[in-house]
């Protein structure tokens, strides 16, 4: 994990909680989950794909056909525990989609590609 987004302090801190045992103070979590979500827009830019981490944000990434209006027809959408354990490597993105702690919808709606960051 020498990857720049695991030295930000929010998402050590976030993860710190988590392996004890705590939940993140919302702040924090808040703070990762858009730290990599931002990362994850970096690295894989377009605007075929939505994803969400509700409540704490969306990104659109993944080059293809852009969506403009209404409901994106490429959409992944988790919890930020989740989001949080995927985009690091704690969690194997196919067992997550596998357990249905992620939701996918549409052809392109698989970040394996991508993750972990």
């Amino acid at each position: 994990m020498s990857s720049p987004h695991v030295k930000s302090a929010a998402v050590a801190a976030a993860l710190s909680a988590l392996d004890e045992g705590r939940t993140p103070d919302r702040p924090v979590l808040r703070e990762a989950v858009r730290t990599l979500l931002a990362v994850l827009a970096e690295r894989a830019p377009g605007r075929s794909v939505e994803v969400r981490v509700p409540p704490y944000g969306a990104v659109q990434c993944i080059p293809g056909p852009r969506h403009t209006r209404g409901t994106p027809p490429n959409v992944v959408e988790m919890d930020p525990q989740t989001w949080l354990a995927v985009a690091v490597g704690r969690l194997d993105w196919a067992q997550a989609v596998t357990e249905g702690r992620v939701r996918v919808s549409g052809i392109r709606a698989d970040l394996s590609e991508h993750l972990p960051l």
